[in-house]
């Protein structure tokens, strides 16, 4: 009994925080990052807000083949 005990304190100390409290580590970055943006001051905090936006293209697939990409814009403003 104390060995699957030993085991499984073992197993979860390897896994990383961000990870046990259930997040990926994509979420993990963008919270941090977020807080790091916030913590700057002017003239640091508008250059990194304006470098915050992100842009991507989105294919759906039909029978094996690309149709045609969507532009999107994932911004917190939006």
């Amino acid at each position: 009994m104390a060995t699957a005990a030993a085991a499984t304190a073992t197993s979860t100390a390897a896994v990383p925080f961000w990870r046990a409290a259930g997040m990926t580590y994509i979420t993990y970055s963008n919270i941090c990052a977020s807080l790091v943006r916030s913590c700057l001051k002017e003239p640091f905090k508008s250059e990194a807000t304006s470098r915050e936006k992100v842009h991507f293209a989105i294919s759906k697939w039909a029978e094996g083949k690309p149709e045609k990409p969507t532009i999107r814009s994932d911004s917190p403003e939006e």
